[in-house]
C-alpha cells in the first residue's frame, strides 16, 4: 500500500491512527466495536471465514437470502457503484467491506486522484483484504463502523452492503454515515427486509433472532434516510434483501434512536 494513501486518509480522520499489518488501527487490543450481536458477526471474526468469504460464502450466503432473481456478487458491486455515481477523485467509505472486494471496485472507479476507504472491526478479514492487494487509490482502516471516526463532511460516497442488520445501533449507524457525507454526497445500503405477510415475518423474524440479526420492514430503511435528509431515494427488492439509495440535502439531519 504506497504511502500516499495512508497520507491522504490520516487528514480525513478526527482521532490519530497508526500503521498495523498494513492497514490503519483505530481499536487496538479490542476484539470489536461495540457489543456482539450473534452469531454471523462472531464469524466474521475467525481465521477460516475469510478465506472462504468472497468465492463461496458472501455469494451462496446472497443467493440463499436474494432468491433466484437477484444479482450476484458482481451485479451488486456493479450497482452499487452505479447508485454512489461515482467519479475520478471522489472519496468514498465501504463500511464493513470485509476482505475488500468493493473497496477495491470502488478504487477503481474514483481513478488516480480518488481514495476508497474500505473500514472493518475484523482483523481476519482486514488482513486478507490487504493480501488481496489492489489499486494504489485502496486504504484499509480498523474501526467502529457505527461511530465512524472521519471528520464532518468527507465523504462523496458511503456503502454499506450486507452489515447494517449485524449493528447493535443501526439508526445511530445512519446518523453516521449521513455525518460524514458531503452535502450532494450518495449512500447505498443492502440490508434485510422483512415481508409484510405474516407467515413469512413469523419465519424471517425468527431466523433473525437465532443469527443475530434484526430484520428491518420493507420500507423502514429508506423511511430512515428521508428523515435524515436523503432524496431521490431508490428501492430495490430481492427475497428478504432490499439496497436502499439516495442522495444527501445540504445538511444532514441527525435523528438517532439507538437499535
Amino acid at each position: 500500500m504506497p504511502t500516499s494513501a495512508f497520507d491522504r486518509l490520516k487528514p480525513l480522520l478526527g482521532t490519530p491512527a497508526e500503521i498495523e499489518d498494513g492497514y490503519l488501527d483505530l481499536l487496538g487490543a479490542a476484539d470489536q466495536a461495540g457489543p456482539p450481536t450473534g452469531l454471523t458477526q462472531r464469524l466474521m471474526r475467525t481465521t477460516v471465514l475469510p478465506r472462504v468469504y468472497e468465492r463461496y460464502w458472501r455469494p451462496a450466503l446472497g443467493r440463499a437470502l436474494k432468491g433466484p432473481l437477484g444479482p450476484g456478487m458482481a451485479g451488486e458491486i456493479r450497482l452499487a457503484t452505479q447508485l454512489l455515481d461515482l467519479q475520478p477523485g471522489h472519496t468514498v467509505l465501504d463500511v464493513a467491506c470485509g476482505t475488500g472486494r468493493f473497496t477495491r471496485a470502488f478504487g477503481a472507479a474514483v481513478g488516480p486522484d480518488g481514495l476508497a476507504v474500505g473500514l472493518d472491526g475484523a482483523r481476519t478479514m482486514l488482513a486478507k483484504a490487504v493480501a488481496e492487494g489492489g489499486p494504489d487509490t485502496v486504504v484499509y482502516l480498523r474501526a467502529d463502523a457505527v461511530h465512524l471516526p472521519f471528520n464532518e463532511s468527507t465523504m462523496d460516497g458511503v456503502c454499506c452492503f450486507a452489515a447494517l442488520h449485524m449493528f447493535a445501533e443501526p439508526e445511530t449507524a445512519l446518523d453516521s454515515f449521513a455525518r460524514v457525507l458531503k452535502p450532494g454526497g450518495r449512500i447505498v445500503l443492502l440490508t434485510s427486509a422483512r415481508r409484510a405477510w405474516q407467515p413469512a415475518r413469523l419465519i424471517e423474524s425468527a431466523g433473525g433472532i437465532v443469527s443475530g440479526q434484526k430484520m428491518f420492514d420493507r420500507g423502514e430503511i429508506a423511511a430512515s434516510l428521508r428523515a435524515r435528509g436523503f432524496t431521490g431515494i431508490t428501492e430495490r427488492y430481492a427475497g428478504v434483501t432490499q439496497i436502499v439509495a439516495g442522495r444527501l440535502g445540504r445538511a444532514p439531519r441527525i435523528v438517532g434512536g439507538g437499535g
